[in-house]
């Protein structure tokens, strides 16, 4: 017989929307509770649940949490009842959960959705703890046995977040549709999983986080003392055992399966880790779940296939026709499926004494894939699956435990289907050109591989139904044309409701058909080597000369695939569901709905779509020319970021696909219609490609009864948009959501604050932020979607305080070593796109700052995560990347005009620089920094894998490059860090030069003084004159007395601000705010970002922008409106506003910096908290401003206390920097709690406060709008969710109950400005007497600050000049 997953009965119902899933029935659970309860007396009782309602919401219960004996060393064979309430406590919590007595309903605790990707929260128990075993004879033995495993929740130290090579198993996406309507033919089987990481035997690399049990002793619960692994092959077969691992020093950052026992590709294996505290307590996480996949091709049995039609076009016969004829006659797209008869798996599953304990299904397609078995989708993923590589190189595959469908009762009778959608992803997309250029990405028809793993209680694996092209009707496998008309990443969808109909049931053994319509698919292939197509684009990036004839045209000439290899990232998964906020009727049956911020993803519809009507006229790119003439119905959506200013419509030029539009109907850069002759423009776009999907109906199913009804949403594109424009429906389709698609890595990180726009502008790079997330980290999510390297420089550090960028950092770093060229030359793009080459140094190079991204982004993952494995494999790559700059930098830059002296240099020259700034960029300087920082990664790199020649050599190369650079930017004698012929204009000097270091130590004050003598100037930008052209006089004049506008004899202008906002391109941005706030001028740069009007984060909130502009200026037709380029402040935000960020010489996140730095007056904050995820665990720093007075006018000068609270994980260290005393009568005290407080429950209910509050809208307060009748702009008085200001939940009202040690005084030690390592917990140190005082003013907003550079008192960090080297090991400063 079947031997199931043991644990695993019934449907899981993910914990916010239901109960747990149960292994027994709830009348069950609750008989099984009171026979066990009988045995103990009912003030123990009472104690239990209240101590297991705690530990529930601590813990979270667990996808896989079930009974195995773990004992600790000293442990007894049998335990008794008197052996401690605790050990009751434990007993009854484990049976009270496990079993299901308690429900998630019983619990109101509400988890975020992190916690809802990174691990459901239903837990079963083993067979053995069921009702009938506690009411049997074996009772007594079946309680020692949960006493033993109670033990193992006895510790003070949980760890959870369990991960393989940084992947974890996500159970319920949390914004996946809670209805998706099924065939009626559809299996009753459940998905247990959204993403089973799937890894290959030889690599597998355990990885956790802990924290601190609520109620433990803080002393308990400082250090891990020992750890075990355990992992078994599902239906309980012990496959490893680490057995007791004792930490002498501190963890690994990971822990290998070892090499003696390498498990099988196949199989899906259960694993768990405990920890025991320094008491010796144990405490174990839930079970986790991983398959092995295969490692090699030769493991693949399977072959990718294809339509055979699709396959001809790429057959040298077809290329007489144009590459878009070809294009269209591979649509529609493909569907696949294969039948797995039960004669293939009886023999197995009805072998009782080998049964049959796990099926995993390992798929990969190209483009898009969405897998489903028996009528049952696989997952919620479905967009960019696989995730975008150079597929020519590797191509991720995915694993599926469909176990469950196989082992189902009466399944070893009933044959199974397999049924794989297709999309065209980046593989076959609609052949247009524009910033993304298709010709250079690899390119062919859609394609499969499969197999199938079945694995029984001996190990024994076999393998069926793997994808096959033959020509005989014994293939499983047959494809055909199916319902998506077309799938395109930047024009969207046409799905045919028609088809969808008529083929439902496809994918089901019931719904199975035999037609002519279903062929048998073809082996794909192709006469184009991987290296010859490697050439052919080298040589066109100029990275390698032909060295022979061009070769004759192949017969067969699709692209190359690469090597299958396991997924590297989770895939790209709905992670939130928004209602819309407003929806508003158009006319003519169209209908616009907002919902409140932008972001990628799609519509989904609850209820279906309704009847369509027919207008009179069809509203401008609703319409669908060849629908209309054959009669079919058909409804469009449109999606946009913002509505154009003179029609309300989306404007949909800002988010044209690629770029191509005709400039819309304010700033017409082309005739309309320009673009529909670009070969193989889409009709009906009128001009702009636009994000639409279109739903359509043919005329020949007009008697279905509401065809429309079943659509639900598109699934192979992603569109980032806040508006959709639905058209045309009577009535607005009722139940209409917007999924938010990115993707599924963990959220680590987050700020708030009291301060609107700096919480306002942490939001708009976030928000810009997990718009650009989907598989590449983007520049735009609908433009061009593409990843850069100045952009991953510039953005990195906000990714990874906001997210686990774990593994989608080791995949980024991974797409550039394949793009690599054989010279060594890195690109700016991970996949070359040739796009700005000009502006690099030439041979294959991307512009300097762009392509020195690799070994960047290198050095901080190790900084962050600590994976040394991952140095070692990049190392060599990197070191080619400077070996080609040793080789061609400075002729490659002389060949550019830059003389080697900067004699003629006028700031003007070849490259990208500090990319957008309102300066001129100085591009001299960006490419020879960062040549200096490629040689630093190199040095870093080399001397944490122990090669001391490499560091050596690359360590004195940087210096010299270093000094250089210092030199020709001290040439001038004005000690302001410019080139010689400069005048103190050009960005990014002197930040630069001091956040990396580069000034010699006794500059670095003299350089800061004039550094403040910089001031802002008048920006004449076209948005912004048509603008004070449109506004009423009233305005202007209020605008003039706040400093935003200036008045001069030619009228009124806009102006930029050096110190009261922003002008700084997209990597001096983090260097100003860093080196201000690094080096005593905290409230200058909170000024800076705290500033208002043009240039500034509260400039794009109120032409209301809900995610970061790609431009400080204000476009209507060219830069996009979703672009987290300017975003670097984010981290700033995290680190030095509440003052939490990684010790800069830490590896792993092992030491973290808490550095709360306040500003001189309460006005411009009152409080703000940050909390930083690490591989350890959550580290957490919260402030506030106490005891200020009422009247708000006192802000600059009263007396006040200032408490701070830091939380540092078990087995973390911290180090507290004091802040500037500005007062000698200051005092400050530390306290440390001694007792662990339920954070659990404070962060719940702070989150709950918090989303009142922005349900209350209490952020940001007004908007600008153009009224269109009468050609003004007004200003809007209306509250928005952005910005809200929310506290800490360090601060909630329930940690006032928190127990402290006595304290002790710390005055001296933070006068002395020394810093303090602080072990594990909780901690709170209070300044008393604190003195506020007013802001220093400058000359105004454009002007600069002559209290700063006329002063010889630069501060207290000034004091010490002799000491301003960049350390070797010092991650953060490196560039």
């Amino acid at each position: 017989m079947v031997n199931p997953h043991p644990r695993r009965r019934g449907q899981r119902i993910p914990r916010s929307r239901a109960t747990a899933s149960s292994a027994i029935p709830s009348t069950g659970r609750r008989a099984s509770f009171l026979v066990f309860a009988c045995t103990i007396p009912f003030a123990v009782i009472v104690l239990i649940w209240q101590h297991a309602q705690l530990m529930e919401r601590l813990e979270g219960g667990g996808e896989y949490s079930a009974y195995v004996e773990v004992e600790d060393d000293d442990s007894e064979d049998e335990l008794s009842w008197g052996d401690s309430v605790q050990q009751a406590v434990d007993v009854v919590k484990f049976v009270a959960y496990g079993s299901g007595w308690l429900s998630e309903k019983d619990d109101d605790y509400p988890i975020d959705d992190d916690d809802q990707v990174d691990e459901d929260t239903n837990s079963e128990i083993d067979e053995d703890t069921n009702s009938a075993n506690l009411n049997s004879a074996s009772a007594p033995s079946k309680i020692n046995k949960l006493l033993r495993s109670a033990s193992e929740q006895a510790g003070s130290i949980i760890p959870y977040d369990l991960s393989v090579n940084h992947l974890k198993l996500i159970t319920d996406a949390p914004g996946k549709p809670l209805t998706q309507p099924l065939s009626p033919h559809a299996s009753s089987a459940s998905v247990w999983e959204d993403f089973l990481p799937v890894v290959k035997p030889t690599d597998i690399s355990f990885r956790w986080r802990h924290q601190a049990k609520a109620g433990s002793s803080t002393e308990n619960a400082a250090k891990v003392a020992a750890y075990r692994i355990e992992a078994r092959r599902i239906g309980g077969i012990l496959l490893w055992d680490s057995d007791k691992i004792q930490v002498d020093d501190e963890l690994p950052f990971s822990s290998p399966w070892p090499a003696t026992i390498l498990p099988k590709a196949g199989e899906i294996i259960e694993w768990r880790v405990i920890l025991w505290d320094v008491e010796n307590k144990a405490h174990s996480s839930i079970w986790s779940k991983f398959a092995v996949g295969p490692a090699e091709e030769s493991d693949w049995k399977g072959q990718w296939i294809a339509h055979p039609v699709d396959m001809n076009t790429f057959h040298k016969d077809e290329k007489k026709t144009t590459e878009c004829e070809r294009w269209k006659m591979r649509r529609s797209l493909p569907l696949f499926r294969a039948q797995l008869p039960s004669q293939t798996i009886l023999p197995i599953i009805e072998n009782e004494e080998d049964a049959l304990v796990s099926a995993l299904l390992v798929v990969s397609g190209l483009g898009s894939f969405r897998v489903s078995m028996d009528g049952v989708p696989l997952s919620a993923s479905g967009p960019i699956d696989p995730p975008f590589t150079d597929y020519s190189k590797r191509v991720m595959y995915r694993g599926f435990d469909v176990t469950a469908f196989l082992a189902s009762e009466g399944a070893s009778e009933n044959s199974h289907a397999i049924g794989i959608s297709m999309g065209s992803g980046w593989w076959d997309h609609r052949p247009l050109s524009g910033f993304a250029k298709f010709d250079l990405l690899p390119r062919g028809p859609a394609t499969i591989v499969a197999q199938l793993y079945l694995t029984t209680t001996k190990g024994n694996i076999h393998v069926v139904i793997p994808t096959d092209g033959s020509d005989t009707a014994k293939s499983a496998w047959q494809v055909t044309r199916g319902h998506i008309r077309e799938s395109d990443l930047f024009t969207g969808e046409i799905v045919d409701v028609g088809v969808m109909s008529a083929i439902e049931g496809w994918d089901t053994p019931t719904g199975w058909s035999e037609s002519e319509r279903w062929v048998v698919p073809v082996v794909y292939h192709t006469d184009v080597s991987p290296q010859r197509r490697r050439e052919e684009i080298a040589i066109r990036a100029n990275a390698m000369k032909r060295t022979s004839e061009k070769r004759t045209t192949d017969v067969n000439f699709a692209s190359p695939i690469g090597k299958l290899v396991p997924p590297e990232i989770p895939p790209i998964l709905p992670m939130e569901q928004i209602a819309p906020d407003e929806i508003h009727d158009l006319g003519s049956g169209r209908w616009l709905f907002d919902f409140g911020k932008a972001f990628s993803g799609m519509l989904h519809f609850d209820e279906g779509l309704p009847t369509p009507i027919i207008p009179e006229t069809y509203p401008r790119a609703h319409g669908f020319k060849a629908a209309s003439e054959q009669g079919d119905s058909f409804i469009t959506v449109i999606y946009g970021e913002s509505l154009e200013m003179t029609t309300g419509d989306i404007n949909r030029v800002l988010v044209a696909g690629l770029g191509l539009h005709d400039g819309g109907p304010r700033h017409v850069s082309n005739e309309a219609g320009a673009q529909d002759n670009h070969p193989c423009f889409p009709e009906d776009q009128d001009g702009i490609l636009s994000q639409r999907d279109v739903f359509v109906s043919p005329k020949r199913n007009s008697g279905t009864e509401r065809p429309f009804s079943s659509v639900r949403q598109s699934h192979f594109t992603t569109h980032s948009f806040r508006f959709a424009e639905i058209c045309c429906t009577s009535e607005p389709p009722a139940g209409v959501r917007a999924l938010v698609y990115r993707t599924a890595f963990s959220e680590w990180g987050t700020f708030d604050s009291s301060n609107v726009l700096i919480n306002g502008g942490y939001e708009l790079v976030k928000n810009a932020m997990v718009s650009n997330m989907l598989s590449v980290q983007s520049d735009c999510p609908h433009r061009e979607k593409l990843p850069y390297g100045g952009d991953l420089v510039a953005d990195s550090p906000a990714a990874m305080h906001m997210f686990d960028m774990s593994s989608f950092y080791k995949k980024t770093v991974q797409d550039w070593l394949d793009a690599q060229w054989d010279n060594g030359a890195y690109t700016e793009t991970s996949i070359w796109q040739d796009l700005n080459d000009y502006a690099g140094i030439g041979h294959g190079a991307g512009e300097t700052v762009w392509a020195t991204a690799p070994p960047v982004i290198t050095v901080r993952h190790m900084q962050h995560y600590g994976d040394l494995e991952f140095l070692a494999e990049s190392l060599p790559n990197h070191i080619r990347w400077l070996e080609f700059l040793n080789q061609y930098f400075n002729r490659g830059m002389e060949e550019k005009g830059y003389d080697e002296d900067l004699r003629k240099y006028d700031g003007e020259g070849s490259g990208l620089g500090d990319w957008l700034a309102l300066r001129g960029r100085d591009t001299f300087l960006t490419h020879t920094a960062f040549y200096m920082a490629a040689a630093r990664c190199v040095a870093y790199i080399a001397r944490k894998v122990g090669d001391e020649k490499m560091t050596r050599k690359s360590l004195a190369q940087a210096e010299i490059i270093r000094k250089r650079i210092a030199s020709l930017y001290l040439m001038n004698g004005k000690d302001d860090f410019d080139f010689p012929r400069g005048h103190a204009s050009h960005t990014p000097g002197p930040e630069m030069s001091l956040f990396s270091r580069i000034v010699p130590g006794e500059k670095r004050c003299v350089v800061l003084k004039n550094w403040f003598k910089r001031s802002g100037s008048i920006w004449p930008g076209d948005e912004e004159t048509l603008f004070l052209k449109e506004l009423d006089e009233s305005y202007a004049q209020e605008m003039v007395r706040t400093g935003e506008l200036v008045k001069e004899s030619d009228g009124y202008h806009m102006g930029w601000s050096q110190w009261q906002g922003f002008n700084e391109g997209i990597f001096a941005i983090r260097y100003a705010l860093k080196t201000l706030s690094d080096m005593g001028f905290h409230h200058i740069a909170l000024r800076k970002a705290a500033g208002f009007g043009f240039a500034t984060s509260e400039y794009m909130m109120r032409h209301n922008a809900t995610t970061m502009w790609e431009s400080w200026w204000r476009s209507e037709d060219l830069y996009s409106r979703n672009h987290p380029m300017l975003g670097a402040m984010a981290e700033w935000m995290s680190s030095s506003v509440a003052g939490v960020s990684h010790y800069p010489t830490t590896t792993g996140a092992r030491k973290m910096l808490f550095w709360p730095r306040f500003p001189k007056s309460a006005t411009t904050l009152e409080y703000a908290s940050a909390t930083q995820g690490t591989v350890r665990g959550d580290y957490s720093i919260a402030w506030r401003f106490e005891d200020l007075p009422a009247d708000k006018s006192q802000y600059n000068s009263a007396t006040v206390q200032v408490r701070v609270r830091f939380l540092v994980p078990p087995g973390g260290e911290g180090v507290v920097r004091p802040p500037v005393i500005a007062s000698s009568k200051t005092t400050a005290t530390l306290r440390h709690a001694t007792i662990a407080p339920d954070l659990i429950n404070a962060k719940s209910s702070t989150s709950k406060e918090c989303k009142r509050r922005r349900k209350a809208r209490l952020g940001f307060s007004y908007s600008w709008e153009f009224d269109r009748e009468k050609e003004k702009w007004y200003k809007h008085e209306s509250g928005k969710a952005i910005g809200t200001p929310c506290e800490s939940y360090l601060f909630h009202s329930s940690l006032d109950k928190t127990k402290w040690d006595n304290g002790m005084d710390i005055t001296s030690a933070f006068s002395q400005k020394t810093d303090m390592p602080i072990a594990p917990g909780l901690y709170e140190i209070l300044f008393t007497n604190w003195p506020l005082e007013k802001e220093i003013e400058g000359t105004g907003r454009i002007g600069n600050i002559p209290e700063y550079y006329n002063s010889n008192d630069l501060g207290p960090y000034c004091k010490d000049s002799s000491t301003f080297e960049w350390d070797i090991d010092d991650g953060t400063h490196i560039i």
